[in-house]
């Protein structure tokens, strides 16, 4: 049996130990004892990006900001759905996620990295959607895989996301017909309402772990803005 390799460690800001492992060629990405990223199971980091990036209005040259990179599945699929000259914006909290990244993973993500279109922001994401809803520079998608939902925050400091005011600041962050989309490991039915009551067209979406698998226990919240 081929053992599992313990590559890089880190230390969250809230404590939480983040270790990137890998094993017969596959990396695996834990918080504490809990495995929350794999180069196996990419299919809800994929969905988000298809669901958050599908412009029914057909735009070009969309601006993208994705909350957290993880193992980076996510924006590989916004630079294949964007085209040449979108505008793509990766905000992730933890420095040593962005290293691992760029050293650890075997090339898998050096070409995404180093497209031109791609802008990695070391920070939390919350002050780039800030900055956007008060500067008028808005985003056609935001895309928020930054926790297991409002219920289960993996940083504290998330919650501001779920409440009503930054649901507003998120919309004023998006253009006319913009998206925003959440990933959750769970249904959250306060979200929903939130959303709903902030103005957004709102479309919860359960997700399988993988595309075979029998159950759906995640969700995606796809909220759009119709003003």
């Amino acid at each position: 049996m081929k053992p599992t390799i313990n590559v890089a460690e880190t230390v969250a800001p809230d404590g939480a130990t983040f270790r990137l492992c890998s094993h017969d060629g596959e990396f695996f990405l834990y918080m504490n004892e809990r495995q929350v990223m794999s180069t196996t199971m990419t299919h809800s980091e994929l969905l988000l990006a298809d669901l958050g990036c599908d412009f029914r209005d057909g735009r070009k040259n969309p601006r993208i900001l994705i909350g957290g990179l993880g193992l980076g599945f996510s924006l590989r699929r916004c630079l294949e759905l964007g085209g040449s000259d979108a505008r793509i914006e990766v905000a992730e909290l933890l420095p040593e996620i962005i290293v691992w990244n760029r050293e650890c993973l075997a090339g898998l993500n050096d070409g995404i990295l180093a497209d031109q279109r791609t802008q990695v922001i070391e920070g939390d994401v919350y002050p780039l959607i800030k900055a956007a809803a008060k500067k008028a520079s808005p985003y056609d998608a935001i895309l928020l895989d930054v926790d297991d939902g409002p219920s289960s925050l993996l940083q504290p400091g998330n919650a501001r996301i779920y409440r009503r005011e930054g649901l507003q600041t998120i919309k004023r962050a998006l253009t006319s017909g913009g998206r925003v989309a959440f990933w959750a490991a769970t249904a959250e039915p306060g979200l929903l309402r939130d959303l709903r009551q902030t103005g957004f067209t709102v479309e919860e979406l359960a997700v399988a772990k993988h595309p075979r698998a029998k159950q759906k226990r995640h969700r995606i919240y796809l909220a759009e803005k119709r003003d």
